[in-house]
């Protein structure tokens, strides 16, 4: 899916970035005219596909039908405030992902543009080429704020480029850089851009391969930024175990009085590393946002956490997923919610071996604290008082089905829990590509916790969807059904062809096409014809999984299986 890598060369040394600028201006003649005004006159695609012709450059549908689109949304009257989408995965269909030649073209076409303010080219293919023509637009367009870059295999040199070009750039507002292995090299010189530059405000490094010496440089440097309000530095490559990291990011906290959110996830934190932090909270009063999710933190860490909860009085939103806290911290948790914290609005404590105890406990400080409204859970060990707590929480009112991750269901009057893709980094990863992002006629394809809304985290895993994080395909992994014992289905093999049809009707929530294979299909047909019990039981499927809609799949399963045994009767006369 998406054009092949380009083969050019890219950038030299980042000690010598002048050859680097001669190579590519030798691949790219036309680099040298990138400073050359284009009419205004004629509309985006126009000017793109006849500068394409003019440069012997393939045309790209996918750009062109972008440009298309917004020369349209131009001609209806909308002058300011556009955010140019191009990302490489935000479509349900395959598209030619942008590369570094065709991003010269459209740089070309866009620095005069006052009307865009926002550009969005993550997940493509730009590489370090395409780097240093987004270096020289932030250099020539002055109304840009936006700028997404995420996942387009950038590495040092390419960031480098990039963050020298901000040293005079005093528009751009939020960066975002996820995914380039910019590595240590190219953290140093974002450290060094932000000694200088003084309009930016947020920056994603996150997933870039930082080093140790990188991310205390910019720790260090943001004790004196005044522009910067969140920035993300989620997964360096550390070495040791001295947490030197969070040592320097914790003497930053006591002296920035303008940083709103911090991202540290997978930065291999444990309890001493969040005692640091937690002891520069009590002088902070500014942060509002901290992610420290997927360390090492375990209950004993819940207590310094508690403890600034009960003093701190602007922290919002702490995400604490995929750690370790257990019963005992999230009782440390709802002691501190339910009796002194009147500031947090929002908690994740997914994945954190939390069994019903603690999981009941921070449902009580729901019903006490009315400030706290966002709470998601799942990946814990629910048992049954845990899901009526939350049933009752959703019933009467004190939390909305919007602002946690689970959603209550009956089955034979026992309540169970299902997962539902919300979550504080429910649109980390992707946009939606029709509806409004926050509404529930919008996709989640590209959600990296997309899961079915009503399969519960025990199927799910077995089916033969395998969810990755902007993705999903089709694997042949044989199912166990061992993991499956409340299925009632005579045979084995009945069970794995009711999965895969749960599967298909799963795939279907989210406008996709999962291709069963031909045996399937042919074992399907063959067994709907011969086996009476093959219909009951996907009923009784049905209504496990999908309890809200279980009449709507049994009809569909009925007229399906009607049409498909009168074929067979035809055939077999």
């Amino acid at each position: 899916m998406g054009s092949p890598r380009e083969t050019a060369s890219a950038p030299a040394s980042s000690s010598a970035p002048a050859p680097a600028r001669a190579t590519i201006q030798a691949r790219f003649p036309g680099a040298a005219l990138l400073g050359q005004r284009e009419s205004p006159e004629s509309g985006l695609q126009k000017q793109y596909s006849n500068l394409c012709m003019e440069k012997s450059q393939k045309i790209n549908p996918f750009i062109l039908h972008i440009l298309q689109e917004l020369d349209e949304e131009v001609k209806k009257g909308l002058e300011g405030g556009i955010t140019l989408n191009i990302a490489g995965n935000n479509r349900l269909v395959p598209v030619e992902r942008v590369t570094g030649q065709d991003f010269w073209i459209l740089s070309r076409i866009l620095k005069n543009c006052r009307y865009i303010n926002g550009l969005d080219v993550g997940y493509n293919l730009i590489s370090d080429v395409g780097a240093y023509y987004a270096a020289k637009l932030l250099q020539k367009q002055l109304y840009l704020t936006y700028l997404n870059l995420m996942f387009n295999d950038i590495g040092p040199e390419g960031g480098e480029l990039i963050a020298k070009a901000l040293h005079k750039n005093q528009t751009l507002k939020y960066l975002r850089m996820t995914g380039n292995k910019i590595e240590n090299t190219g953290g140093m010189f974002f450290a060094a851009m932000l000694q200088i530059n003084s309009s930016l405000e947020k920056l994603d490094l996150g997933d870039c391969d930082l080093g140790m010496q990188s991310v205390i440089a910019i720790a260090t440097v943001l004790t004196r930024n005044q522009a910067i309000k969140a920035i993300n530095l989620n997964r360096p490559i550390l070495y040791g175990e001295q947490e030197e990291s969070t040592v320097h990011v914790g003497r930053m906290l006591k002296e920035n009085h303008c940083l709103v959110a911090l991202h540290m996830c997978k930065h291999d934190m444990k309890n001493s590393g969040i005692q640091q932090l937690c002891d520069a909270l009590y002088l902070n009063s500014s942060l509002r946002y901290l992610d420290v999710s997927c360390n090492k933190i375990t209950h004993d860490g819940m207590v310094y956490v508690a403890d600034v909860l009960k003093s701190n009085t602007t922290l919002e939103v702490i995400d604490l997923s995929f750690n370790r806290i257990e019963n005992a911290g999230a009782n440390y948790l709802s002691e501190a919610l339910t009796s002194h914290n009147r500031s947090l609005k929002a908690l994740s404590v997914v994945s954190n071996n939390i069994e019903g105890e603690g999981l009941v406990a921070l449902s009580q400080s729901m019903k006490t604290n009315l400030t706290f409204s966002h709470i998601y859970i799942w990946g814990n060990k629910f048992d049954e008082a845990t899901c009526v707590a939350y049933l009752h929480l959703i019933q009467m009112g004190r939390l909305k089905p919007d602002n946690t991750d689970v959603e209550p269901f009956v089955v034979d009057g026992h309540v169970y829990l299902a997962e539902v893709s919300n979550g504080l980094k429910k649109h980390y990863y992707w946009t939606s590509t029709y509806g409004e992002c926050y509404d529930h006629s919008s996709n989640s394809v590209h959600s990296s916790s997309a899961m079915c809304k009503f399969v519960p985290s025990a199927i799910s895993s077995c089916l033969p969807i395998q969810v990755s994080n902007d993705h999903f395909s089709v694997h042949s992994t044989p199912i166990d059904c061992s993991a499956f014992p409340f299925l009632p289905f005579p045979t084995k093999t009945l069970n794995i062809l009711a999965l895969l049809i749960v599967s298909y009707i799963h795939a279907w929530d989210f406008h996709l096409t999962v291709n069963l294979r031909v045996v399937s299909l042919f074992y399907l047909c063959s067994f709907m014809y011969s086996d009476l019990n093959f219909f009951p039981a996907l009923e009784t499927l049905a209504r496990y999984c999908y309890p809200n809609m279980w009449m709507f799949t049994s009809w569909c399963f009925s007229k399906f299986f009607l049409k498909l045994n009168t074929v067979f009767n035809m055939v077999m006369i």
